[in-house]
């Protein structure tokens, strides 16, 4: 992961120089300059837009006993997307404008509820299908029996000083 995140913070601001200086040859100074604030000011604006009805629709979720999962995934999408609208650049702008796509944050969703498990004090939800019960090499930890029950000892969780 560190790999990951050492090339992203090296080629991304390489990327974004090399499109501002073919920007700035090929449509001049001052274009390239208002192309980054109008970028800038359109982000914040849909931002706006966007952030408010993700907002309304988490309200209304949990105003009906759900959980937002997705509502709140949306949510984080659109502050990365705001955040890569006000970094100064093209390459990150058009990340940012993909992320204010539904369908782009739908995708993104799936692949990351593929890949993640939510642990809650009321109970156990996995939304992974690489772990689910009809998997043959799925083993439960040694703590769960085959009902996927995790049952303690009364030692086991209580503190040494009960």
């Amino acid at each position: 992961m560190g790999r990951y995140l050492f090339a992203l913070f090296l080629l991304v601001p390489i990327v974004e120089i090399a499109i501002f200086v073919a920007m700035g040859g090929l449509v001049g100074f001052w274009w390239t300059m208002g192309g980054v604030v109008f970028t800038a000011v359109l982000g914040s604006y849909l931002l706006r837009l966007q952030g408010f009805a993700v907002w309304a629709e988490v309200q209304g979720k949990l105003g009906a006993g759900q959980f937002p999962g997705r509502s709140i995934v949306d949510g984080i999408m659109l502050a990365i997307a705001g955040a890569l609208l006000l970094t100064p650049g093209f390459f990150t702008d058009a990340v940012g404008f993909a992320l204010f796509v539904p369908q782009v944050r739908y995708f993104i969703f799936e692949q990351l509820r593929q890949r993640i498990s939510i642990v809650s004090a009321s109970g156990y939800t996995q939304y992974s299908s690489q772990y689910s019960a009809q998997d043959p090499t799925h083993r439960p930890s040694p703590l769960q029996n085959e009902d996927g029950v995790i049952d303690l000892e009364d030692e086991r969780w209580r503190g040494k000083d009960q």
